[in-house]
């Protein structure tokens, strides 16, 4: 397989051109010439081979029935959207992520719903990188949404391919976290950003991390988005901006002026089917539409998948969910086994990473020099056919024992 090397040196080498400074200044501005020649570079089809087309430099992946690929054939899709994310175009297509649309039919409804319930609380919600309230956002959509419906909540997120993306950029132990927006017609296009980790700060407190860190932190975060209706471009799907994510100086830039006409000028955007998913660096420049259709809200459930060595943007509590799921996901797992999807399932609700713990009460295995993982506490409990109120117990005594 090809290995992709940009001819661009600084996106080639994201550090090499600092030498031993400590930290970026926009005094004078990182270059505008270099950050234009990073972005002028094309993905091909040789460098992306099994990407069923490249269209404005975003590779499209046309997924098949997962249970129909062979273990080598998810390997070589995860070394290639690694080199996607990393040092290629940083953003993904895939087609037929959800081929299920009346399971997003279902959801759908579950999100409306809890939409309704919360504009009857009358809570205010903040949003990111667009002004509050104009458009409907649920905050930790993944806990509400398993607390709403638990049988099409196991449904949605023991999507295997979640895993297999999620893993191809994190590793294991992956953290995940969902948000719904709901973009109105009308609703004017978000600024020009990078997300999570650094992209959620001021200039000023950025500045304050070390280069190599303001590079290292894209591999922290994995940004998704799930098209829960079809995303004509009049209803404004994210614009992109290929290749942005390996100008090392972007957390610091994104803001000045110059670097957003540039964007403005420049950007991509992709029309989606109702199911597809779009997979990018954090570090991407990019930012959602606007939506200039007279009728149509553009909902999308939005994923930021954090690593198991990053602190995740919201808290999950996964006791609540295992407790609402626990009799369907037996069955599921009493016909099928370890299947690809109960394992999908379990790590995308509890944590898969045994640290922080108190390795007095937690202690490494025999076997490993890590401690027990919620997700192993509950893979146990499927295995010994414990009942609700027993995995609920051996829950809340794992939890005792990884606290002081």
């Amino acid at each position: 397989m090809n290995q992709q090397r940009p001819d661009n040196a600084a996106a080639d080498s994201l550090l090499s051109e600092h030498g031993g400074m400590r930290r970026f200044s926009l005094s004078p501005s990182p270059s505008l010439d270099a950050f234009r020649a990073i972005c002028s570079q094309k993905a091909t089809s040789e460098q992306y081979p099994l990407a069923a087309c490249i269209k404005d430099n975003v590779p499209i992946y046309s997924l098949a029935p997962f249970s129909s690929t062979t273990s080598d054939q998810r390997s070589a899709l995860q070394d290639e959207w690694y080199r996607v994310l990393l040092h290629g175009p940083g953003v993904f297509v895939t087609q037929g992520l959800y081929p299920d649309t009346e399971l997003i039919d279902r959801v759908n409804r579950v999100f409306y719903v809890i939409i309704q319930k919360e504009k009857q609380a009358a809570t205010t919600h903040g949003d990111h990188f667009a002004g509050a309230g104009k458009n409907d956002r649920i905050w930790n959509s993944f806990s509400k949404h398993g607390l709403e419906d638990p049988a099409s909540f196991l449904r949605y997120y023991s999507n295997p391919y979640i895993g297999l993306i999620s893993s191809a950029w994190l590793g294991p132990g992956y953290r995940v976290t969902a948000q719904v927006n709901n973009v109105k017609p009308g609703a004017m296009a978000q600024v020009c950003h990078r997300d999570y980790h650094l992209g959620f700060m001021s200039a000023e407190r950025c500045s304050e991390f070390p280069r190599a860190m303001q590079v290292a932190s894209q591999c922290l975060t994995l940004q998704g988005a799930v098209a829960h209706v079809d995303v004509p471009l009049e209803i404004g799907p994210t614009r992109l901006l290929p290749f942005s994510q390996t100008f090392s100086a972007g957390y610091m830039t994104y803001r000045l002026p110059e670097f957003n006409d540039f964007f403005i000028e420049n950007y991509v955007a992709l029309p989606l089917e109702k199911g597809d998913g779009l997979f990018f660096n954090p570090a991407l420049f990019h930012a959602a539409g606007m939506n200039q259709s007279g009728d149509i809200n553009r909902l999308a459930n939005l994923l930021q998948i954090s690593s198991a060595f990053g602190k995740p943007m919201e808290s999950i509590d996964a006791r609540p969910l295992v407790e609402g799921c626990w009799e369907v996901l037996q069955r599921v797992y009493k016909e099928n086994g370890f299947s690809d999807e109960v394992r999908a399932f379990v790590a995308a609700v509890a944590e898969g990473y045994p640290f922080p713990t108190n390795l007095d009460r937690n202690p490494p295995r025999a076997d490993d020099m890590a401690p027990v993982s919620e997700q192993d506490v509950i893979l146990k409990c499927l295995l010994t056919s414990e009942s609700k109120n027993g995995v609920l117990e051996a829950l809340d005594r794992y939890r005792r024992a990884t606290q002081l």
